[in-house]
C-alpha cells in the first residue's frame, strides 16, 4: 500500500473523500502578486515603495526591468500547483509615456500577452496611489488639495477602464481592489472631513460607469501605516459600511487589523451579507510587515472558513507580501504553496460532521474530533497533489539553480 492510498482510508474513516480533495484544489484560484518579484518598484519610475510601505532586505538580483520580471514569475509560477491569476498594481505599466492619470489598456497589453502564454486564470487589478510626486503630505483620494484628489479620481477611473479590458480578454471577472495611505503621524486636528472628502472621491469613481458584471471593485481598510501611525482615513468602520451601502466589495488584508483581530472570524461575518468577499493574504509579525505566507494556525482558520462555508468561489484570494531578505521567487513559491496547504488541508475535514457536533452542544466530542484531524496523514496527501500537478515537494533546488544561471547575471 502506498503512503498515499494509505492516508486516502485514513481519511474516509473520518468521511472524507481525499480525491474529491484533491479535485477541488486545483480549480480554486489563487490571485498572485507581481510585486514580490522587483521589491513594489514597479515599471513606471515611480521608484522605490514609500507612503507608509516599506520593502526590508537587500537580497540580489532584483528585477529591474519588465523581462526580469516575466522571467522570474515565469520561473516562481512553474513551481506553482494550482490555478493561478495574476495580481497587477497600474505601477506595472509597460512603456507607459503618460502619467498614471492617462493610463490605458495598451499600457497594460503587454501583460496580457504574457498571461496568456503561462496559461493563468485572468488578471486582477490595483490602481496605486503610493510612490508618486502626487501623493501630497501623505495624502491622496482625501487630500484638501482638489488638484491632487481630481488626478487620483481619475486614475481610478482608467483603472477600472483596464480592468474592463482585463475581463474581456479572458472571459472572467477583475478584482479592482483601491488601497490609499493616506493618513497622520500625530495625533489630528480633523478626523471627519478627510473621510467625507474620501467618501466624495470613491462616489466619483464609482459613478463613472463601469461595467459591474465585468469589475469587482474593493476597498481595502488598514489600521496605519509606516508614518501615519496616529489615523488611517480607510480605516476598516469607513470602508466597510461604505462598501455595504454602495454595493462594493470590502476588501480584507490579514495584516491590516489589530494583531488580536483575526481575518478567520471576518470572513464568515461578511459572507453574511455579501455575495462576495476579497481577501489579501499576508503574515504580520507585530504590524503589517508583510512577511512570506506560511502554513500556521491563522492561515489554516482562514482557509477552513472559505472551505467549510462554500465560499471558494465567493473569496477572491490573492496574495501580498514582499520580502526582499531572501530570494524572492522561493517567497514567491513559498506563500503560494503555504494557501495551497491550507485550501487543502480545510478541504480534508468532514465540516459537516463537526457542525453536528457543535449543534449539538457537544462540545467534548468536537475538541476531540478537531485534534484527531490534526494528526491524520496530510502530508501525504499534499504529495499526491503535487505529483499530479507535474511538481515535487522539493523546490529549492530548483530556484538556487535559477539563482545561479540567470539571477547573477544581474550585476
Amino acid at each position: 500500500m502506498t503512503e498515499y492510498e494509505h492516508a486516502r482510508q485514513a481519511y474516509a474513516a473520518y468521511g472524507v473523500d481525499t480525491e474529491a480533495a484533491i479535485s477541488e484544489l486545483k480549480d480554486i484560484p489563487v490571485s498572485i502578486h507581481c510585486w514580490q518579484g522587483d521589491d513594489v518598484v514597479g515599471l513606471d519610475g515611480g521608484g522605490a515603495a514609500s507612503g507608509g510601505i516599506q520593502t526590508t532586505g537587500n537580497y540580489p538580483y532584483r528585477a529591474r526591468n519588465f523581462e526580469e520580471l516575466k522571467a522570474d514569475i515565469k520561473k516562481a509560477f512553474s513551481l506553482m500547483p494550482g490555478k493561478k491569476r495574476l495580481n497587477l498594481h497600474a505601477s506595472y505599466a509597460v512603456g507607459a509615456k503618460v502619467d498614471r492619470d492617462e493610463y490605458k489598456s495598451e499600457h497594460f497589453a503587454d501583460w496580457v500577452k504574457f498571461a496568456k502564454e503561462l496559461g493563468l486564470d485572468g488578471i486582477d487589478f490595483n490602481p496605486t496611489m503610493f510612490s508618486h510626486k502626487n501623493v501630497k503630505d501623505g495624502l491622496t483620494l482625501s487630500s484638501p488639495d482638489e488638484t491632487i484628489r481630481k488626478f487620483w479620481i481619475k486614475h481610478c477611473i482608467a483603472c477600472l477602464k483596464i480592468a474592463e479590458y482585463f475581463a474581456d480578454e479572458f472571459k472572467n471577472q477583475c478584482t479592482v481592489n483601491i488601497w490609499i495611505p493616506d493618513g497622520f503621524k500625530d495625533v489630528p486636528a480633523d478626523r471627519l472631513f478627510p473621510r467625507i472628502r474620501l467618501k466624495n472621491s470613491l462616489d466619483e469613481i464609482l459613478s463613472s460607469g463601469y461595467n459591474k458584471s465585468k469589475v469587482i471593485v474593493a476597498v481595502e481598510s488598514k489600521v496605519f501605516g509606516i508614518g501615519v501611525e496616529s489615523y488611517t482615513v480607510g480605516s476598516n468602520e469607513f470602508y466597510q459600511n461604505y462598501a455595504a451601502k454602495n454595493n462594493i466589495c470590502c476588501l480584507l488584508d490579514n495584516g491590516h487589523y489589530h494583531p488580536l483581530e483575526y481575518v478567520s472570524d471576518k470572513i464568515p461575518a461578511l459572507l453574511a451579507f455579501y455575495d462576495t468577499v476579497a481577501l489579501h493574504v499576508t503574515r504580520g509579525v507585530r504590524w503589517d510587515s508583510d512577511h512570506v505566507v506560511l502554513f500556521e494556525d491563522e492561515l489554516k482558520e482562514i482557509a477552513k472558513e472559505i472551505v467549510r462555508n462554500g465560499a471558494t468561489q465567493k473569496v477572491k484570494i490573492a496574495l501580498d507580501y514582499f520580502d526582499a531578505s531572501i530570494n524572492r521567487l522561493s517567497a514567491w513559491v513559498t506563500g503560494q504553496r503555504a494557501m495551497q496547504k491550507a485550501l487543502l488541508n480545510a478541504l480534508l475535514i468532514n465540516h459537516k460532521e463537526l457542525a453536528e457536533l457543535q449543534d449539538k452542544a457537544d462540545f467534548t466530542a468536537l475538541m476531540v474530533r478537531q485534534e484527531e484531524y490534526k494528526t491524520l496523514p496530510f502530508g501525504a496527501v499534499w504529495k499526491e497533489y503535487l505529483k499530479r500537478q507535474g511538481l515535487e515537494e522539493e523546490y529549492l533546488s530548483a530556484i538556487r539553480e535559477y539563482e545561479t544561471q540567470v539571477s547573477k547575471e544581474r550585476v
